[in-house]
């Protein structure tokens, strides 16, 4: 699939394993429960999945969709973090799932959907800390928690929240402290508490957010933190340590001759000072790499940074090649991932972008055919 196309993502599964190794240095006794939402990142969410389930103890993924093509891969526990439309509840029922419950209506559409005879379902009680995309208020836990311990048709698999701002440890306390008093309230109500949960890959590495019983790391896995980011000391190490799992590479469709003062890329905008000599790469932001990333960006070839020149097409980028002669159709481009001694991060791109590493990962659209190492089987998957 490479060869018909030129441009592909190499992922690494040994550096996400590794990187999953040093959460769980990180977060000591908690279960992990790695996020696959969104293509893993834009990693591939089976074939990752698949790699991963020997260390891991569960996956998140964010909808029904994912819940289903997910299933037939792993034994594991599937967890969800966003709520399912409630028309599709009957659906969701046929899935071994765990929901979360944000309000009053989830629990009772999940109680009104479920057939008889059906085995208790796990449920996740999410908390309203001040993310505010929905979920029960502190003073409500009690009365859903109540009505699910006392119905055997479900199971209180967790209480959790999500912290929006773990680089803020101030904002974080506050968050964490909304959280402990619906864990206090349960307690004075003799409801029992169930596994609790709010740090995910930001949480774990500020050690502003306790493991507690169970950590949801999401980018840190595939080897990827804030530039920004606030390392814990005692984890500065495991930070550092972190491997990339992702680069896009391309090898050249055409090179070009452009004489002084000549142009390159829709309006013209990148004009030669000189004779250049421009290659061809098949990959735009039809695929992810977004014309956003210019001006500025650089990709790597024979372990040296050279320009990109132009605007960004759908289909191509064109590199500046004029200072590196002998260049052919044989040779590796990185325009993510590293090279000899020098490395284009998601953070380099996403600060280009003004946006960030999350967005970088996510948005390699499926067009890319992924490359995955060293995982017998799955070479070209996705």
């Amino acid at each position: 699939m490479t060869d018909r196309r030129g441009a592909w993502l190499d992922i690494d599964l040994d550096a996400i394993r590794h990187n999953i190794a040093l959460i769980r240095s990180a977060v000591g006794t908690a279960a992990v429960a790695q996020v696959v939402k969104a293509e893993a990142y834009g990693h591939g969410m089976i074939p990752v999945s698949r790699a991963i389930e020997p260390v891991v103890d569960a996956f998140c993924v964010a909808t029904l969709d994912e819940a289903i093509a997910l299933r037939p891969h792993v034994s594991k526990r599937i967890i969800m973090l966003y709520p399912v439309p409630h028309p599709a509840m009957h659906e969701a029922l046929q899935v071994d799932v765990e929901l979360p419950v944000m309000s009053a209506a989830d629990f009772e559409a999940i109680g009104t959907a479920m057939p008889g005879g059906h085995a208790p379902v796990r449920i996740h009680l999410g908390v309203e800390t001040g993310m505010g995309r929905g979920g029960l208020q502190p003073e409500n836990v009690v009365a859903v928690a109540a009505a699910a311990h006392a119905d055997p048709r479900f199971e209180l698999a967790g209480l959790w929240s999500h912290l929006h701002s773990p680089e803020d440890p101030p904002t974080s306390d506050g968050q964490l402290l909304r959280f402990d008093i619906a864990t206090t309230a349960l307690r004075e109500a003799r409801v029992p508490v169930p596994p609790r949960h709010a740090a995910a890959s930001g949480g774990i590495f500020t050690g502003d957010e306790p493991a507690l019983d169970l950590v949801r790391p999401g980018v840190a896995s595939y080897g990827v933190l804030d530039d920004g980011l606030p390392i814990a000391p005692d984890v500065r190490e495991a930070a550092r340590r972190l491997r990339p799992a992702m680069s896009l590479k391309a090898r050249p469709i055409a090179f070009s001759r452009v004489p002084e003062g000549g142009t390159v890329g829709y309006g013209g905008t990148w004009r030669a000072e000189r004779p250049s000599r421009i290659a061809v790469l098949p990959v735009g932001y039809g695929d992810g790499y977004l014309r956003g990333t210019q001006p500025g960006a650089q990709v790597l070839v024979r372990g040296r940074r050279l320009p990109l020149v132009g605007r960004i097409s759908m289909d191509a980028v064109t590199v500046d090649v004029t200072d590196l002669p002998g260049l052919d159709y044989t040779e590796e481009f990185v325009l993510l991932g590293s090279q000899g001694e020098q490395t284009i991060t998601a953070g380099e791109l996403a600060r280009r972008r003004n946006t960030i590493a999350w967005e970088v990962l996510t948005s390699m659209a499926q067009r890319l055919a992924r490359v995955y190492h060293p995982a017998a089987g799955t070479a070209g998957a996705g």
